[in-house]
């Protein structure tokens, strides 16, 4: 167990830095140009922050359970966490890049789109955080998203088809749920939780390699990916459980950020009713960015509850209407 230690100490100074709150920090900030009249109270779910601390408690514990069979076992631990850490920081680091790139999205300058670009300004604003860039998807399934390592290095993306589908309020309630992501550091933390599921999943391919070639029965890498293969497993379901938390927090943020729920509630059921229509060959092309759009582009069958990454569209619509019963003072 003595080899246990580094890694674990390496580990910690991540989760001290590790931002775990599902909406800005600032209880109260002050509104762009209004700041003489207007402030805006931006309240915590503490049942949703209770549930996002648990999940990342077990996903800690998931990590330290494996850690130790690991170092147990003898299977090389030490290079095994520094290989994941690279790989977890180039997926980090590169975020946008990657994201841009998988979706042919194209950042785009403030005379080509000037209303888009004075919205994500005000919003920005807003929520207390740099303008990010703004890029646009030319493709039929309306959708948005946001990705980037930190608010100064974020990007804003819609898709041509959502700025001609919703109406401007409407609009501006889907990239009011964006910034929220970028306002939370969502980017950060999904990757820092994917640190385990990452781990596991090296551990599987050394294991399928092994079971291969090796013949010794007490070969240590055949019994370290059976653990990596439930431990896979059940990182993935808290991971999905923590990106639907998320969900859940930006949807709160957009709300609290316009004053407007409703507006958000009637963008979701449009997005969500045309991207039924819209062909499964144009969804694919877009898959590979599921995660960061504000509603996924699936192009087969309605993922399980429990494996998405979004919550259901009517768990979303119920939280906003209460959102905007505690907006009104009910």
């Amino acid at each position: 167990m003595r080899g246990l230690s580094p890694a674990i100490i390496s580990f910690l100074p991540f989760l001290r830095s590790f931002p775990f709150f599902p909406c800005p920090r600032e209880n109260v900030y002050v509104v762009g140009y209004r700041k003489v009249l207007t402030m805006k109270v931006w309240k915590r779910d503490f049942g949703l922050t209770l549930r996002i601390w648990l999940t990342l408690f077990l996903l800690f514990l998931v990590y330290l359970v494996f850690l130790a069979v690991l170092s147990w076992l003898g299977v090389g631990l030490p290079f095994l966490v520094l290989l994941v850490f690279g790989m977890a920081f180039i997926q980090y680091f590169f975020s946008d890049k990657l994201v841009l790139w998988s979706t042919r999205a194209r950042v785009i300058e403030p005379e080509e789109y000037p209303e888009l670009h004075r919205m994500v300004q005000r919003l920005a604003d807003e929520a207390g955080i740099p303008k990010p860039r703004v890029a646009i998807m030319q493709t039929p399934v309306p959708n948005a998203f946001a990705t980037g390592r930190s608010p100064k290095h974020a990007v804003v993306a819609v898709t041509d088809s959502i700025m001609r589908l919703l109406t401007p309020r409407e609009l501006e309630a889907v990239l009011a749920h964006e910034l929220s992501h970028v306002k939370n550091r969502d980017v950060l933390t999904l990757t820092i939780a994917s640190f385990v599921a990452m781990l596991a999943a090296l551990i599987m391919n050394n294991f399928l390699f092994a079971s291969l070639f090796s013949r010794r029965d007490d070969n240590p890498w055949i019994i370290a990916g059976i653990v990596a293969i439930v431990v896979y497993f059940v990182a993935q379901l808290l991971i999905m459980a923590l990106s639907r938390y998320r969900e859940f927090a930006a949807d709160r943020g957009s709300a609290y950020l316009t004053g407007r729920p409703a507006d958000l509630i009637s963008a979701l059921e449009k997005i969500s009713g045309r991207m039924d229509r819209v062909p499964a060959e144009q969804k694919r092309v877009v898959e590979s960015a599921n995660a960061f759009f504000i509603i996924p582009a699936l192009s087969g069958s309605t993922l399980m509850e429990l494996f998405s990454t979004h919550p259901p569209l009517e768990k979303r619509i119920a939280a906003l209407e209460k959102v905007e019963m505690e907006m009104r003072g009910y």
